[in-house]
Formats: structure tokens, C-alpha cells, sequence
């Protein structure tokens, strides 16, 4: 088979992907769980909370929120319609560390949950540490 033939083939066995729809559900959700953010902060601060405090608090309950629909397995039905909306990087980060562990939990708490459990987020993580060594060992030989 060809490229040609096989391009075409794809194209004819690939359903069409409803681009509207999906930008439409992307910034909603991705709306919506900003505007959670939002509103917790807002909350926070009503209640005399420092800023950094107010920062601390939100992000730690968009996490908490995240990895509580990951386990109550309505997080990747939403995900489903919003696709990309639900990538808001704290909450997307969350789950991607939360669904593993979740899928391996029965082969243990060390081999199963531990160790999988960064299997998406681990190279993440690792890629923003040595980026960030890189780009501080530049800054400080360019200010020398």
C-alpha cells in the first residue's frame, strides 16, 4: 500500500472530530474550574487570610477536589466531553498522578501504587527539575 492509497484509507475509516463542539466544551470546563479557583480564594480571603495563605489554600483544595473525582471515577467521564478543558494544570496534574496509582492499587502499596503512581507525572516532574537547573546555571553564568 502506498502513502497515497493509505492516507486515503485513514481518512475515509477516521470520524470527523466536531472541532466546535469540543472548543466549546474545552473553555467551559476549563471556565468553570477556573472560576472554582476563583471562588475559593475568594473565600479564603473573606475569612482574613493572608494572600500566600489564600494561594496555599486554593491550590491545595483544587488538588483535593481533582483527586477526589478521580477516585469517585467522575473525573475522566468529564474529561471525556471537555477534553483539553480539564487539563487546567493543577487539577490535570493531579489526576495524572491519582489515576495511575488508582489502576495498580491491587498489586500492592509499594510495587503497584508507589511506584506506578508517577508513571505520567514522573517525567513531567523531572523535565521541570532539570529545566530549571539549566536555566538557573545559565542565569547565574550570564550575570557573572
Amino acid at each position: 500500500m502506498q502513502k497515497t492509497e493509505y492516507k486515503q484509507y485513514a481518512e475515509k475509516h477516521t470520524p470527523d472530530s466536531p472541532m466546535g463542539k469540543n472548543l466549546t466544551w474545552a473553555f467551559l470546563v476549563g471556565g468553570a474550574i477556573c472560576t472554582v479557583g476563583q471562588l475559593l480564594g475568594d473565600f479564603f480571603r473573606s475569612r482574613g487570610m493572608e494572600q500566600d495563605a489564600v494561594s496555599a489554600a486554593v491550590s491545595i483544595s483544587l488538588i483535593f477536589l481533582s483527586i477526589l473525582f478521580t477516585g469517585l471515577d467522575l473525573y475522566d467521564g468529564l474529561a471525556k466531553h471537555a477534553g483539553a478543558g480539564t487539563l487546567v494544570p493543577i487539577t490535570g496534574f493531579a489526576n495524572a498522578v491519582a489515576s495511575p496509582a488508582m489502576e495498580f492499587k491491587t498489586e500492592g502499596y509499594i510495587l503497584g501504587l508507589g511506584a506506578k503512581m508517577f508513571v505520567v507525572a514522573g517525567p513531567v516532574i523531572t523535565y521541570g527539575v532539570v529545566s530549571s537547573i539549566l536555566a538557573g546555571v545559565i542565569y547565574y553564568l550570564f550575570l557573572m
